[in-house]
C-alpha cells in the first residue's frame, strides 16, 4: 500500500528530526533557504512535524482518507496508472499548497513551516469529491455531516481564520491543497478514465438526496 509506505517514511524522519535539530534545518520549509537554491524543501517539509500530536493526526487522517483513494484510483486507472496518479497527488500538493505561503513570506526570514497536512488536505478534499455523501467528522468531536457539507465549512473556517492569522497554523496550505486535490481529480478522471466527477458529484448531492438524509434523523 502506497499510503502506508508514506505513512511510515514520514513517521521514521518526523520521529529523528524531532531529535536531530540539523536534520530538522536542512528539511523544514524556510523561503530565505529555497531562494537560495534549496528548492528541495518544497517537498520535504512535509516529511517533518512539530511534535507528536501534530504528526499523528496528519498520519491517522491520511490512513484513513489515503487507503480509499488510492483503492479508488487502481480500481479506476489500474494498478500501475492507479498508484502513478496517486503518488504525483500528494507529491504535488507537497508543493502546489505551499506556493501561496511561499510568494507571502519569500522574503520572511522568521518564517519556518512544516507538516504534511496540505498534502493530506488534498487526499481529503479528493475523497469529498468522489464521495459527497460519506458522512465525516473530526477526531474525538462527536458531529458528522455529508461529506461535502463537511469540506465547504471546512473551507469557509479556514478562510476566516487565515484572515485572522490565527494559531499559527497554515491555513493557506489547507485551502490550496484541498482545491488542488478536486482539480487534480477531475482531471485526472476524465483524462485516463473519460469520467466526470463533476456530474457524478452533482447528482450525488441532489435534492431529494439531501432530504432524505434530514427526514432519517440527520
Amino acid at each position: 500500500m502506497i499510503t502506508t509506505i508514506i505513512i511510515i517514511l514520514t513517521a521514521l524522519i518526523s520521529i529523528k528530526a524531532f531529535k536531530d535539530n540539523e536534520l530538522m534545518g536542512k528539511l523544514i520549509f524556510h523561503p530565505p533557504a529555497v531562494k537560495k537554491g534549496g528548492w528541495y524543501r518544497f517537498f520535504t517539509y512535509g516529511v517533518v512535524h512539530a511534535d507528536y500530536t501534530h504528526l499523528i493526526f496528519n498520519m491517522f487522517t491520511l490512513y484513513f482518507f489515503g487507503i480509499d483513494i488510492e483503492r479508488v484510483f487502481k480500481l479506476t486507472f489500474g494498478e500501475a496508472i492507479g498508484s502513478v496518479s496517486f503518488i504525483i497527488l500528494y507529491i504535488s500538493a507537497l508543493l502546489v499548497s505551499i506556493l501561496p505561503t511561499y510568494i507571502k513570506q519569500k522574503d520572511n526570514a522568521s518564517y519556518y513551516g512544516l507538516g504534511a497536512s496540505g498534502a493530506v488536505s488534498a487526499v481529503i478534499f479528493a475523497y469529498v469529491l468522489i464521495n459527497p455523501m460519506n458522512f465525516m467528522g473530526i477526531m474525538f468531536i462527536p458531529i458528522m455531516l455529508p461529506a461535502f457539507l463537511f469540506g465547504l465549512i471546512f473551507i469557509l473556517i479556514s478562510l476566516s481564520l487565515e484572515k485572522k492569522q490565527s494559531g499559527g497554523i497554515n491555513h493557506s496550505a489547507h485551502i490550496t491543497g484541498g482545491v488542488y486535490g478536486i482539480i487534480y481529480t477531475i482531471v485526472v478522471f476524465f483524462a485516463f478514465a473519460d469520467i466526470n466527477l463533476v456530474n457524478s458529484f452533482i447528482a450525488q448531492i441532489r435534492i431529494d438526496s439531501i432530504s432524505d438524509l434530514f427526514h432519517f434523523g440527520f
